[in-house]
């Protein structure tokens, strides 16, 4: 009776848990991999490379559907809210795995607690730039305009986003008063910087490069620690006296909380072993990307310092999402 009541006790634990053996032969069937942005946005491109390596290195497809909408919280939360055995997968911005947070009362998930960190893949500074017919062409000129028409500058970004966030804090520190326009996504605040009806935002160096090739946006300055080799000549917020201003927007991969460790570790070797390879990274950093890579803790770490930092932010500039 005992030996009967033992073999039930062993049989019971067995459904309890994931089988081991199934874990190691992850994935079993295609990845949907979410990505909280529109198609052929900066993070999807990353999405669309990093979804084919990982195809590639795993041998299931890895499957791209984009699921916007409230600054990429949309998408966010249903990776939050999906099955943890890693086959529903999330790559997204600092905004809705670890800024959006603290600045959303009523977001329907915790990134901290609901999506566990995969792989760290890029990062991109922001670009302070303004348009072509805004009467200047530097930094210290822009910010002397700013000073003299305090509230009749406008800048536009998505309302939670890093260059939200960003201009909150140079706001600030610099003593302008300029006016926020909260968009749902960021290449219409792009479209309509272009267009005039704002003027001046911190954008995703990457995405605007051509427009300040063209002569339709001018460059003022970048967030990176250091001048960014695809526009040398424009100098960093440190340079200009603002050492603490630092900020990039960087592309992760997640899966839902309590994903068995053995598939996050399968996700983040595969994801190194892309973000290493030739081909991988000429294609990335051909899009402007700085590979960064690393283990899931280490990107648990990036993301809660992360949120820290604009914590403080938050808590001194009253910035919301609108």
């Amino acid at each position: 009776m005992k030996n009967a009541f033992a073999a039930l006790l062993c049989a019971l634990a067995l459904l309890a848990a994931p089988p081991a053996a199934a874990q190691r032969d992850y994935p079993a069937k295609p990845v949907r991999v979410i990505a909280s942005f529109p198609s052929g946005s900066i993070p999807d491109i990353a999405a669309r490379t990093i979804a084919s390596a990982l195809h590639q290195a795993l041998g299931q497809p890895f499957i791209i559907e984009n699921r916007t909408g409230a600054a990429g919280n949309t998408g966010a939360e249903a990776v939050a809210k999906a099955a943890p055995d890693g086959h529903t997968l999330l790559v997204s911005t600092n905004g809705p795995t670890a800024i959006n947070q603290l600045l959303y009362s009523d977001l329907p998930y915790d990134p901290m607690r609901d999506l566990a960190p995969v792989a760290l893949l890029v990062r991109v500074p922001q670009i302070l730039v303004v348009g072509k017919a805004f009467p200047a062409d530097d930094f210290k000129s822009f910010i002397g305009h700013a000073k003299r028409h305090p509230g009749k500058i406008s800048y536009g970004s998505a309302a939670g986003s890093v260059g939200h966030l960003a201009m909150e804090d140079l706001k600030a520190k610099s003593g302008i008063e300029i006016v926020h326009v909260p968009y749902r996504d960021f290449r219409t605040a792009v479209d309509d910087l272009l267009a005039g009806r704002i003027q001046t935002m911190f954008a995703m160096g990457n995405s605007v490069l051509p427009h300040l090739e063209s002569g339709k946006m001018k460059g003022l300055a970048i967030t990176a620690e250091n001048r960014w080799p695809a526009v040398p000549n424009l100098p960093t917020l440190a340079e200009l006296g603002y050492p603490s201003a630092q900020s990039y927007v960087w592309i992760g991969l997640l899966a839902p909380a309590r994903t068995p460790a053995l598939i996050i570790e399968r996700l983040n070797e595969a994801a190194e072993a892309a973000l290493a390879a030739p081909d991988q990274r000429k294609a990335l950093e051909k899009q402007g990307f700085e590979i960064v890579g690393g283990s899931a803790e280490a990107f648990d770490r990036r993301r809660r310092a992360e949120a820290a930092r604009w914590a403080e932010v938050v808590k001194r500039t009253g910035a919301k999402a609108e």
